[in-house]
């Protein structure tokens, strides 16, 4: 029964240990304080049989002695069974390791084996090393093997080129890294073996007879050595050029005359490592150009430029049948002039296109104010008002951020600087979690106050930008508005890109802004799109102002692309300064492209029901386009003109598309029809009406056709790149590593053990001397006593127990 008493009496006295911290470095605590009930129950025990009822010679001096010691003794064992300990901050040595991730994938066979060399350097040194090969052939998933060899406060080292080809990216296995505090070092190598690859650019789908451009690039690493580069189309040779050199790009026009599908291969003949990479194929569909309808009361050089290009027809006014079109032009056309606009407000809302060309007589000058027309258009007509909003200044101020934390500031500075008085602006900071600095309030009569804000931010903590996303979401409340992101992007942006698409499915847009020493582009570029906004780098916040209502570049003339992530604007070159603006603001939710250099809106899209719609408002003081129909410039009316007409061949039935892809990755492909397809290698599903869509994965390099439409696979991804990817430096400074060199095996076995030092919390468990003591004194009594009866000063029937 005692046996039991006790052990219930452990199991729920370790479960509220307790412990007192004396100083910031010491503490006292007991696991199983619940054990000191026994000592008043103990005491008493030991008084009853000490005192009550007792006989012989032992004087009540002597019995209290006695009692006394008892006490102390049982005292002491009831301290050991409450299981004393203290704990005290030491500088201890740690276990240093190391864990030597070594990529074995094909893309690391350019570079020197330095595996053995690095592992027994830092054995050496007295740190353990557990080696963990990755990759095999043409397989590098290098930002899995990172996440499976975490280990908290560890130290990984990943001996690699860092080009991933499956599973997660660096980016994600840094995260993982950060939450456990290891950090990831990196052995990257340059490469000594030359190695050559070739790759084809240029448009997957083109209108018959009109010429387009392609791009034959060839790349490599290592020495130079000659390559000879060939390049054919349908077989039939068009380009031949040698160099020693790499990266070399040879730029060819080509025009096709017959539709259906078309080879473009480009081959090169070198010396290098590699042969698989040495041959890139690249297919192209070739469609009748696509009917446009040409709507003007003038005569203007643009419906010329568009006939190069396009099957166009000209109207003065919109007809009543549409269906043939793709797209419609309207230039410089009053709104009453236009004609059928309720057919052609149907036309684009069935998906159809609507591309709108300012001009001195359209928009505020041509009634367009208050018409159905001006209903379709992502700009209001009438002089530009200014775009009042509500924003959130996101600053981020983590770790990640503290060098480059004077750039952030006047990144955010001058964002501030560009924001027009009449928005409404708040403040947030973040580093793991975010932080309110300054509620949403008109920006008119706190801009000095939000600007000293700033200035006082100081940085520190680990880096989560979707916390700074989310808070910055909950400043605004039920608010519509922007968030500003302004950060050096170190995080993975996956979380803070899902956070970025629920504020914009409500009405809040994120744009990010790049500053810091090194910024991660990729992750701010991803958050931006996720969140329907746009990505500047810190140089360009001047646009910011075009955006929020501020001045722009003053008397500035040249164009500005707003956005490049536009397929619209994407690689587009504006030199042209345009003499004249019609009076337009865009509208709340279409994207603001291209600006006048005094931030007057240039070229603003948006969808409408399911077609596209696109407005033009710069033009010559004549009315006409002037220096946009000239290149580089007239590539952007090129561009609006596609975006508007979409899919050339949506109107088809009986096509099938499918785009290319490399050996052992899978592509769609999608067949337009009233009827379920079927084909050797292909399980048609219907995806849509009339839509249907297979999946196939090639095996081999090569062309093949599925239902006469023809894809290329290429040479596995694994091929397509060498050399230490800029990832790896991103990786390093996410998780606090270094970056070393074949030969610094004994710094990397140093830095492990600077890891694995450090100040401690070191428990001792003082159950044993609380038992000793106990021991002793209970020795110290029992011989005491019996010394007194050798002396006789004493008798051995005194009564005590």
């Amino acid at each position: 029964m005692l046996n039991a008493f006790v052990s219930s009496l452990s199991v729920y006295s370790s479960l509220l240990s307790i412990s007192v911290e004396l100083s910031e470095s010491f503490s006292v605590g007991f696991e199983r304080p619940l054990f000191f009930l026994l000592l008043p129950i103990a005491a008493v025990a030991l008084w009853a049989l000490v005192f009550r009822g007792a006989s012989g010679m032992a004087s009540d001096r002597s019995r209290r002695w006695f009692l006394a010691a008892r006490v102390v003794v049982v005292a002491l064992v009831v301290l050991s069974a409450a299981g004393p300990y203290t704990v005290q901050s030491q500088m201890t040595t740690g276990e240093p390791s190391v864990t030597l991730l070594v990529d074995e994938s094909d893309s690391t066979a350019v570079t020197p084996d330095a595996a053995d060399r690095i592992a027994e350097t830092i054995e050496g040194e007295g740190v353990a090393v557990r080696r963990v090969p990755v990759g095999t052939n043409d397989s590098s998933p290098v930002g899995d093997a990172v996440a499976a060899n975490l280990q908290e406060d560890g130290n990984l080292v990943l001996l690699s080129d860092g080009r991933v080809t499956g599973g997660q990216s660096l980016q994600e296995a840094a995260a993982l890294a950060r939450s456990v505090n290891a950090t990831v070092s990196v052995v990257s190598p340059e490469p000594r073996t030359a190695e050559r690859y070739v790759t084809v650019v240029g448009p997957e789908k083109v209108s018959l007879g009109v010429e387009n451009r392609f791009a034959a690039r060839v790349d490599g690493v290592g020495p130079n050595t000659s390559a000879t580069l060939t390049v054919s189309v349908d077989s039939e040779q068009v380009l031949e050029r040698s160099s020693a050199e790499a990266p070399t790009t040879a730029a060819f026009n080509h025009t096709f005359e017959s539709t259906g599908s078309h080879t473009i291969t480009a081959e090169i003949d070198a010396n290098d490592r590699f042969e698989a990479n040495d041959v890139f194929r690249k297919t192209v569909r070739v469609v009748e150009q696509p009917e446009i309808l040409y709507v003007s009361p003038g005569e203007y050089p643009f419906r010329d430029y568009l006939g190069e290009l396009y099957d166009v027809e000209t109207a003065a006014e919109v007809p009543e049948d549409l269906s043939p079109y793709y797209a419609v032009v309207v230039q410089d056309a009053p709104a009453e002039s236009v004609g059928n606009v309720d057919r052609l407000q149907q036309f684009v809302i069935e998906g159809g296109g609507l591309f709108v060309v300012g001009g001195p007589n359209a928009f505020e000058s041509g009634g367009y104010e208050g018409s159905n027309l001006a209903s379709m258009l992502p700009v209001t007509t009438g002089e530009g008002q200014a775009r009042a909003t509500n924003i959130v200044l996101a600053v981020d101020v983590s770790g990640s951020a503290r060098e480059g934390m004077a750039i952030q500031k006047s990144a955010a500075l001058s964002v501030l600087e560009q924001l027009g008085d009449e928005n409404d602006v708040g403040i947030v900071g973040f580093n793991y979690q975010a932080y309110r600095v300054a509620d949403v309030e008109p920006l008119s009569e706190n801009r000095g106050e939000l600007a000293d804000k700033i200035r006082r931010l100081r940085a520190g903590g680990a880096t989560d930008i979707a916390a700074g996303v989310r808070g910055s979401g909950e400043l605004l409340g039920e608010r519509p508005g922007t968030v500003i992101l302004v950060s050096d992007g170190h995080d993975s942006p996956d979380e803070a890109a899902g956070v970025a698409a629920q504020l914009s499915e409500r009405g809040v847009r994120v744009v990010t802004v790049g500053a810091g020493e090194r910024v991660n582009e990729r992750t701010l570029q991803t958050i931006a799109g996720a969140g329907s906004g746009s990505y500047f780098r810190a140089t360009e916040t001047t646009r910011l102002g075009i955006l929020f209502g501020g001045s722009g570049a003053a008397g500035a003339s040249e164009l500005i692309v707003l956005d490049r992530r536009s397929f619209v604007t994407s690689g587009v070159t504006l030199t042209s300064s345009p003499a004249a603006f019609n009076d337009v603001a865009v509208r709340p939710g279409a994207d603001f492209l291209v600006a006048g250099g005094n931030g007057q809106p240039a070229l603003a899209t948006w969808r409408y029901g399911l077609g596209r719609v696109a407005t033009l408002t710069a033009h010559g003081a004549d009315g006409t386009l002037d220096g946009l129909l000239r290149e580089p410039d007239s590539l952007l009316l090129t561009r609006t003109t596609n975006y508007a007409v979409g899919d050339p061949e949506r109107k088809a039935t009986g096509v099938t598309g499918i785009p290319d892809t490399r050996v052992g990755e899978s592509t769609t492909v999608t067949y337009r029809g009233s009827e379920r397809p079927e084909t050797e290698g292909a399980t048609f599903r219907r995806v849509g009406e009339e839509t249907f869509q297979a999946t196939v994965t090639p095996e081999e390099r090569g062309y093949y056709e599925v239902l006469g439409a023809t894809y290329a696979a290429n040479y596995p991804r694994e091929y397509a790149a060498f050399g230490p990817d800029p990832a790896l430096e991103t990786l390093v400074e996410d998780t606090g590593g270094r970056e070393f060199t074949a030969a610094q095996g004994a710094d990397i076995a140093r830095f492990a053990s600077q890891r694995a030092r450090g100040v401690q919390p070191v428990e001792t468990d003082w159950t044993w001397l609380f038992l000793l003591t106990g021991l002793l004194v209970f020795t110290a009594e029992v011989s005491y006593r019996r010394l007194q009866v050798r002396r006789r000063t004493t008798t051995a029937d005194g009564g005590l127990p």
